[in-house]
């Protein structure tokens, strides 16, 4: 059976539900719904771009009490007088006001990084909840009622069974422009957010640009379920809006799946039911009323992240049949439209240069005086012992540092106050010591990545699936630059199921991607076998003779010295030697340094 028909079998299933369910159930049905849409938005949050936030629950008070204000107030502010009670004015207004909150509490609460985030998460949450419940004109702690219901086409949805259809309907719409969402380029720069904000700014990600979008659409969801939530009870206070209740939220995204879109349904509903459950019989097995479910969810919450931190419906799909997940890889037109190429530099142009680059930590001195020079269509070589600056004249060349004294230029351009991502869209691109890929995703996918910078469609054309042609242009790109390098056959494996060696083939297929005029490669034949070192070889021979100029700090010196053209030697974070291999192996300093001690 294809996803598709189970899909229409569960729409089906709700589309009936409320004919032949009892109110009790439909109400929960309800409350599962609005809480999902809640979670979805954590999914994007969380699960995917890494940033854990416990005041979603905020977002929801604000969406709930904006529309409270709009429809109870006899006398609105004359500024508020256009929306004249109007539910679905409440509506715009709960979006845009939450949508300008979100913004300014983003822009402070994301620059936070490690536990700072969720504590500052935590802050904002707690303060948003007493704001609600302090103002006289929401209502204080007691609340705000006699609220409208929702009006659709002159039906009104005043009961349970009926706004059923709107919360599902809404919720159905936010999964489908959530998957779109992550399954186009702007959703592959927000995954990339967990791979590191390093490697995501080297492919031109704008990493803080990728949160603020996540961070806005999960505050629209939530704004979105608590004006839903606000017509379905017509009474809104302060209690829902809490700590505890962004701590729920969150335990769904757990349970269901942090980093599933699915998965944020089958949370909400296993929390919502189980507690329900838990509510109904702990008092007689326990003899007593008190909140036992919170005891008992608190346990089981521990005991999932141990023995399922994917959540259930990492489980769920897993069971399947392989033919059913394998109807989630992505297709890739070979008919599409290339992507265009920028003209590579003349055979011996400068590219990149350093100009006695001295970069100092406190009293220590990692490069004193570096100078050398990368021309289009050579091999340049970085070498020497332990310790001798290597990295740190590797970060200050790609523009993740800058040197103390002295300047790098690329295109001859100083890269002074430059990011690595505008380094990246001038047209380098790198490897790293430490391959970093996105385990979870699959081969063509990572590469993918690399070719961020050379689409233009943005967030909205994502959502509403408009980025079809150049998403598949983008993939096109993928495959060729993976059968460039030999990956051909693992388009659709796992990144972190590929062996180290083609990991690191992997990262120069991703770089090779954004279609880059100097290439630089960190330890790139680190753990390949002999034959992976010969294809590399040949690899990068080829790109040499198309006009791309290489650096590249390595190892292997059999590697080296039969593929560069120059070779740097460093030692103390000095240049101790410049010059052709046959000169490097015979030079006194070098042999001196580097033998016995060579990395």
């Amino acid at each position: 059976m294809k996803q598709r028909y189970l899909i229409i079998i569960g729409l089906i299933t709700l589309f009936l539900a409320p004919l032949v369910l009892p109110t009790f159930q439909i109400t929960l049905l309800n409350y599962i719904g609005l809480y999902a849409l809640v979670v979805l938005g954590l999914v994007l949050l969380t699960g995917v771009g890494g940033m854990t936030s416990f005041g979603q629950a905020a977002f929801v008070g604000l969406g709930a009490y904006a529309t409270a204000y709009i429809t109870t107030t006899e006398q609105l502010p004359e500024w508020l007088s256009w929306t004249a009670g109007s539910p679905w004015a409440g509506l715009l207004v709960g979006i845009l006001l939450t949508a300008v909150v979100a913004l300014f509490l983003g822009a402070v609460t994301l620059k936070l990084s490690g536990h700072y985030l969720p504590l500052g998460t935590i802050a904002w949450g707690i303060s948003l909840y007493y704001l609600f419940g302090t103002m006289s004109s929401m209502g204080g702690h007691t609340g705000i009622s006699g609220l409208p219901s929702l009006n659709i086409f002159g039906i009104s949805l005043d009961k349970g069974e009926k706004i059923y259809y709107l919360i599902w309907a809404i919720l159905m719409v936010a999964i489908w422009i959530t998957s779109n969402l992550l399954n186009s380029r702007e959703g592959r720069a927000i995954r990339a957010l967990k791979g590191g904000q390093l490697m995501a700014e080297s492919m031109g990600i704008n990493t803080f640009r990728s949160k603020m979008v996540i961070f806005l659409i999960s505050a629209i969801f939530a704004a979105l379920s608590g004006w839903l939530y606000a017509h379905t009870q017509r009474f809104v206070n302060p209690t829902p809006f809490g700590l505890q209740m962004g701590i729920d939220y969150l335990f769904m995204a757990l349970i269901g799946g942090a980093a599933s879109v699915w998965g944020a349904l089958l949370g909400a509903g296993v929390l919502t039911m189980l507690k329900q459950w838990l509510q109904d019989f702990l008092p007689l097995i326990m003899g007593g009323s008190g909140q036992y479910e919170t005891i008992v969810l608190g346990l089981l919450i521990i005991f999932m992240m141990q023995r399922a931190p994917g959540g259930l419906w990492l489980i769920l799909v897993k069971l399947t049949p392989v033919s059913w997940r394998n109807q989630h890889r992505i297709k890739v037109d070979t008919s599409a439209a290339d992507l265009p190429r920028q003209a590579l530099p003349k055979k011996g142009d400068l590219l990149l240069e350093a100009r006695h680059v001295t970069r100092r930590f406190g009293g220590l001195v990692a490069n004193n005086n570096m100078s050398l020079q990368l021309h289009a269509g050579e091999v340049l070589a970085l070498i020497g012992p332990n310790g001798a600056g290597k990295s740190t004249m590797f970060n200050q060349l790609s523009a993740v540092d800058s040197p103390s004294d002295g300047e790098v230029l690329f295109l001859n351009q100083s890269l002074s106050n430059k990011t690595s991502r505008q380094v990246a869209q001038m047209g380098m691109s790198r490897t790293f010591q430490h391959v970093k890929l996105l385990p979870t995703m699959s081969a063509l996918e990572n590469v993918a990545l690399g070719a961020h910078m050379r689409g233009k469609k943005g967030v909205l054309n994502a959502l509403f699936h408009l980025e079809r042609d150049e998403e598949q242009r983008l993939l096109k790109e993928a495959q060729y630059q993976l059968n460039r390098v030999g990956l051909g056959d693992h388009l659709h494996t796992e990144a972190g199921s590929l062996s180290l060696g083609q990991q690191r083939i992997l990262e120069i297929a991703r770089a090779l991607c954004s279609d880059p005029c100097v290439l630089l490669l960190d330890e790139p034949a680190a753990g390949l076998r002999h034959k992976e070192k010969q294809a590399l070889a040949g690899l990068l021979k080829k790109l040499r003779a198309e006009g791309l100029a290489i650096l590249l700090v390595e190892h292997d010196m059999d590697f080296v010295m039969n593929l560069v053209d120059r070779i740097v030697v460093m030692e103390f974070g000095e240049k101790i030697a410049e010059g052709l291999p046959e000169e490097i192996q015979t030079n006194p300093a070098v042999l001196e340094a580097y033998l016995g001690g060579a990395e």
